[in-house]
């Protein structure tokens, strides 16, 4: 299953309902929104600084962390960045793959 660095950080609105109900009832919201489509929530921590909340999540495909995603930014209450997660598996194909490619000015 696909693996997902999630970065966020809470506009002021997201901020007042993070203030209203605390940590533990965003992250049941998440989990929520993410187990609705099949996915997990490995991590959930809060931090400080740019990012004030970071998560590891597996989803069954990049169209569910897509629609995820896309529900959260359309909230208004979060700025989030998602990134792709490699296992070592994964890295070790990747190096066994050819690749045709000519450095620009070559």
């Amino acid at each position: 299953m696909p693996k997902f660095l999630i970065q966020a950080s809470y506009t002021p609105e997201g901020t007042k309902g993070l203030l209203a109900e605390g940590a533990s009832g965003r992250r049941a919201a998440v989990e929520q929104a993410v187990s609705s489509l099949g996915g997990s929530v490995e991590a959930c921590y809060f931090a400080f600084g740019e990012d004030d909340v970071v998560l590891i999540i597996d989803f069954p495909d990049q169209v569910a962390m897509a629609a995820v995603s896309l529900a959260v930014k359309a909230s208004g209450g979060l700025r989030t960045r998602a990134t792709p997660l490699l296992t070592l598996d994964e890295i070790d194909r990747a190096t066994r793959r050819e690749v045709s490619f000519r450095a620009p000015g070559d």
